[in-house]
């Protein structure tokens, strides 16, 4: 059982993190009695925190208006959780760096032995892989954040992938970061559609553009969208299957980036790509299901290439057997 003063501390920092709790929902987080609750709750008004308390069914608990809560009071936790996010701060960001190791520096100062020794565990046993990604400015994201908040359009400059530039105009929705790359889902203006721009591939022009209405998300998923626009981007073969098999089990056997579309109980069509027939036929193998494609023509060769690979190796197990 965690002690008093740790417990006072994790009940008032439940009490910060939402408006109102009731006696039941904290004595099931902490693991003790209502009893207890309102025993603790005496305990932090002594100690000078203001703690409302509403009786009756729909009562409970909630930190005064006036409440004077220290800025950083963290439980052990907390001041873990806190330490290994500064130990990855930078990733993705430039002028992170120092920053962050600055304020690591303060926080271990403060860290009780128990916890440093856990944290000092974890850097001891963690490889840190270099991203090869490019890394964004702060201020480039904060800016874009600012945009996004105040329902901006933004005027920038963008490499695309095939390496031309342009300049575009765009309402921006929201940063995605994944990856090791800062990703931003967006309403192209002038191609009237939505597209994911690559923040590092951006050149920010000011000042920004009209403010704009919030537009449905595309599919009501931002962030899917982000992933399936990464996973089609690549494709260099596509082609639309028509497979025998219920849609809910190939889309359990399929990443995001594949868009499934139900036709019946027994059949649905698959739109699937890759970077080239062969890897697309040995792909579509492995949705264990009957199916036909729409082409293109280099996937029929690429079928027979593989089902002979697959042929000549089924014919050497069975010498190896006979």
């Amino acid at each position: 059982m965690i002690s008093t003063s740790a417990r006072l501390l994790r009940l008032l920092s439940l009490l910060q993190s939402q408006r109102g709790w009731s006696g039941p929902q904290l004595a099931d987080r902490l693991g003790v009695s209502t009893r207890t609750i309102r025993s603790d709750v005496e305990r932090l008004r002594g100690l000078g925190y203001s703690v409302d308390a509403t009786p009756g069914v729909a009562g409970g608990y909630r930190l005064g208006a006036d409440a004077d809560v220290p800025p950083l009071l963290l439980d052990d936790e907390e001041a873990l959780a806190v330490a290994i996010a500064l130990h990855t701060a930078a990733g993705g960001v430039t002028g992170f760096e120092e920053t962050s190791l600055r304020a690591l520096a303060k926080l271990e100062q403060t860290l009780p032995h128990r916890v440093q020794h856990r944290l000092d565990a974890l850097v001891d046993a963690t490889v840190a892989v270099t991203p090869q990604a490019a890394a964004v400015a702060v201020d480039v994201l904060t800016a874009i954040a600012d945009a996004v908040r105040r329902h901006e359009g933004l005027r920038f400059d963008y490499t695309a992938r095939d390496g031309t530039e342009g300049r575009r105009t765009a309402e921006p929705y929201r940063l995605v970061h994944t990856r090791g790359r800062w990703y931003l889902p967006a309403w192209d203006v002038d191609r009237q559609g939505w597209r994911t721009f690559r923040v590092d591939r951006m050149r920010l022009r000011v000042p920004n553009g009209r403010r704009f209405t919030p537009r449905d998300e595309p599919e009501g998923d931002l962030v899917g969208f982000v992933e399936r626009s990464l996973g089609t981007a690549q494709w260099q073969v596509r082609a639309r299957a028509r497979v025998c098999a219920p849609a809910d089990r190939i889309i359990a056997r399929v990443p995001p980036a594949v868009i499934v579309e139900e036709v019946d109980a027994t059949t649905c069509i698959a739109h699937v790509g890759s970077d080239s027939p062969d890897q697309l036929a040995l792909w579509l193998g492995m949705l264990d299901a009957d199916f036909t494609v729409d082409g293109p023509p280099e996937l029929a060769v690429a079928f027979r290439r593989v089902s002979g690979r697959y042929a000549r190796a089924a014919e050497a197990l069975d010498r190896l057997e006979a």
